[in-house]
């Protein structure tokens, strides 16, 4: 293997660089891809966090907000735990 490499013409690592770093891009590529499917870039996220005690804390507005992404957010888990019991059904 050694004897290999030393015989190659100079120049060669370039080749290895580019791909290498088509492998890298790939690879985001599909992270990127998985997170937009599995709603993973949702900016009202932060809203998540607030309960029924920070209503006095905060404007009315962003509150009735904070009430809509946790109600989102309970209907998306319900819907993902109902796909995971079919898909535990289906295969046993």
């Amino acid at each position: 293997m050694a004897n290999f490499i030393e015989n190659l013409p100079d120049g060669w690592t370039i080749y290895l660089w580019l791909i290498i770093g088509a492998m890298i891009i790939v690879a985001v590529m599909y992270w990127i891809r998985w997170g937009m499917k599995n709603e993973q870039f949702n900016e009202d996220i932060k809203y998540v966090m607030f309960d029924e005690n920070d209503k006095d804390k905060m404007d009315p507005a962003e509150y009735a907000k904070s009430r809509e992404v946790i109600k989102a957010q309970i209907e998306s888990r319900n819907r993902h735990l109902a796909q995971e019991d079919a898909k535990r059904k289906n295969s046993a």
